[in-house]
């Protein structure tokens, strides 16, 4: 395998006296966003990718083989894999991972890293984009004293992280509330994780302990309730509660056994089967009065709950 060829960035390094591992790193504004990155070293768009406010995103690609430098990114870039089992190498400096891509596994590559790449075999990836910004308001908000930098990590076993990271492209439904408010739980909970197992100085998340007054709950569930326009983010519900996002969701779910999008789910499913027993609508109209994109959307998230399609459902139930 040929030697690696790497941008020589240390002339930026040694003007401000770095040395060592700070090398490695770029000033932020000379930093591309990983979406941009990875497309340029891909070669290709991703099939989805879904954007927050924080700036964080979830994107899944299929790509083919790799052979090239990743250079520095401005997000903190994690990703798991949704394919075939295959061997890789990553080259950072002097430093070599060999790796194996297969279900399971994570891969970090820190805010400001660049390294070289060889991937024989095309790849589907499930990444995560997070800024250092959003990884810092978890760990404010969870009482972390320590550090928070990432360690870089190539194919390192962590199944629960693996798995949150996939289900952002199975639970996905083409609600926009729904997949507004499971993307910022998600967001959070890859956060927690990443605290927790690869940060230098791993942190202990201590649980929530009790859960939200009945008024402040009642306030969120009308909230979430609620057939106008109303914000149903997770931020906007946290506002409501005078809590951060971290300790609300932990409070909520000691209140009701379930997240708010887990809850806001139930009550969907509970409207729509309601909606479909005593009345005469049609299953499309049904599908935009609950917010949904398309009646096939619909029909999917229904039938993933109860195992029957709408249409099949109002039959049995009449």
């Amino acid at each position: 395998m040929s030697q690696p060829i790497l941008r020589d960035h240390s002339h930026q390094q040694n003007q401000s006296g770095a040395s060592g591992a700070q090398q490695r790193y770029l000033q932020v504004a000379d930093r591309r966003p990983a979406d941009v990155e990875m497309a340029r070293v891909l070669h290709t768009k991703p099939l989805s990718m879904a954007l927050d406010p924080s700036g964080s995103a979830i994107a899944h690609w299929k790509h083919e083989p790799l052979h090239d430098v990743v250079e520095p990114m401005s997000h903190h870039v994690i990703m798991t894999y949704n394919g075939s089992m295959q061997r890789m190498e990553r080259r950072t400096g002097r430093s070599v991972a060999i790796g194996t891509f297969r279900p399971d596994v994570l891969t970090i590559i820190p805010e400001g890293s660049s390294s070289r790449w060889d991937i024989p075999k095309p790849v589907d990836v499930v990444q995560l984009y997070l800024p250092h910004a959003v990884l810092k308001r978890v760990a404010d908000e969870a009482n972390t004293a320590t550090p928070i930098d990432l360690v870089e990590r190539t194919a390192h076993h962590d199944p629960i992280a693996s798995r949150l990271i996939l289900s952002a492209t199975d639970v996905l439904e083409s609600n926009e509330a729904l997949d507004t408010l499971f993307r910022h739980q998600l967001i959070d909970l890859l956060a927690t994780r990443l605290l927790a197992a690869h940060t230098g100085s791993p942190t202990t998340i201590q649980p929530t302990m009790g859960g939200l007054s009945p008024k402040v709950l009642l306030r969120a569930t009308d909230r979430l309730r609620s057939d106008s326009d109303s914000d149903v983010s997770l931020a906007a519900l946290a506002s409501d509660a005078g809590l951060s996002r971290f300790h609300f969701c932990r409070a909520f779910k000691e209140s009701t056994g379930l997240s708010p999008h887990a809850w806001l789910r139930q009550y969907r499913l509970e409207q729509a089967m309601s909606m479909l027993r005593d009345s005469d609508e049609s299953v499309v109209s049904i599908a935009a009065a609950l917010g949904y994109s398309s009646q096939t959307a619909f029909a999917a998230a229904f039938k993933k709950l109860t195992g029957e399609t709408p249409s099949d459902w109002r039959r049995h139930k009449r």
